[in-house]
């Protein structure tokens, strides 16, 4: 049973891009990994292509879009009787190119279902297993992104995320509301305000329970991963463009791998126990960039705002 005493750490969306690379990483510093994902002949293919050791990985279903999946997931992680050391919520969907929503299994418009609801649910529903984990430390990490900010230089590309009032929340979010701020429909900006919500559950969970559980509740952006798959619904030329733009005009460029290492530091690394923390390596990667802790947009670290969503998210997800 020497196993069971690894550190144990489950990650949404683990079979592509920085998902996979954070979870080969902390697989080679003796975690077993937990790759969460909605595809697992997929996840498998990936792990084996990266000759992750067999015994270093469990392999779990989610559709993070489907709150009964969610559910489903932590029952079926509790049934392998591991604790759990770390949570990150790293899986997103982003489809800049709809003209039309597409709908949750609940009725709630895709991209907030899934990079916002789907993880809300999730960290509220394993917050028990992390408290009782026995970790020194139990982390709780929610994957941030530069376009959630317009104050930086990758935010101020319109449309800029806004959550107005929360009105479309407020209303009930099902169709024909497919914004958090009930206007219509725009599937960028969608995805940019799912990404406000993710800062703000972070930091609602990190003023909600951080002292009384001792969990470290962290978000970190680790850099512009230009080829990442979360642009596999773009279109093709920008897909080739992006990535050239960030290494040769903006200096943003990070690869999979090296970003797939920050999240795993943020996750394993003592120096990354700060709570409420935004993790940031700047605009400008140095390969030998230092980490710092960024200040989160206006919305972001808007206290009456987050307590607002946080209770008419639990509602959505059916917490209350």
């Amino acid at each position: 049973m020497e196993e069971h005493r690894k550190s144990t750490v489950v990650i949404t969306g683990a079979s592509s891009g920085v998902g996979l690379h954070a979870a080969n990483a902390l697989s080679k510093m003796g975690w077993h990994v937990v790759m969460a994902c909605r595809d697992l002949a997929k996840a498998e293919s990936a792990a084996r292509s990266l000759e992750m050791p067999q015994d270093s990985y469990t392999l779990l279903h989610i559709d993070l879009a489907s709150l009964e999946s969610v559910r489903q997931f932590v029952k079926d992680f509790r049934e392998t009787g591991r604790p759990i050391d770390a949570l990150v919520c790293n899986a997103a969907i982003y489809m800049p190119l709809l003209k039309e929503p597409l709908w949750s299994p609940e009725g709630y418009e895709l991209s907030v279902a899934t990079n916002h609801l789907g993880h809300f649910l999730l960290s509220n529903l394993m917050l028990e297993d992390l408290k009782h984990s026995g970790a020194a430390e139990p982390r709780l990490v929610i994957l941030g992104t530069v376009t959630h900010n317009p104050d930086e230089l990758g935010g101020k590309i319109p449309p800029r995320p806004d959550l107005g009032n929360l009105e479309g929340f407020e209303a009930g979010f099902k169709a024909p509301i497919a914004m958090i701020d009930g206007k219509q429909f725009e599937p960028v900006k969608a995805y940019k305000d799912s990404k406000v919500c993710n800062v703000l559950t972070m930091r609602e969970l990190h003023r909600r329970y951080h002292e009384a559980t001792g969990i470290t509740f962290s978000s970190l952006y680790p850099g512009c991963v230009a080829d990442t798959p979360l642009f596999r619904n773009h279109y093709p030329l920008f897909q080739k463009i992006f990535p050239w733009f960030q290494k040769n005009v903006t200096g943003g460029y990070v690869s999979q791998e090296l970003a797939g290492q920050r999240v795993a530091e943020v996750v394993a690394a003592p120096e990354y126990s700060q709570s409420g923390a935004y993790w940031s390596w700047g605009n400008r990667q140095k390969k030998d960039g230092k980490s710092f802790v960024r200040q989160v947009s206006p919305q972001a670290r808007d206290d009456d705002r987050a307590t607002r969503m946080w209770e008419l998210s639990e509602k959505l997800v059916g917490l209350v």
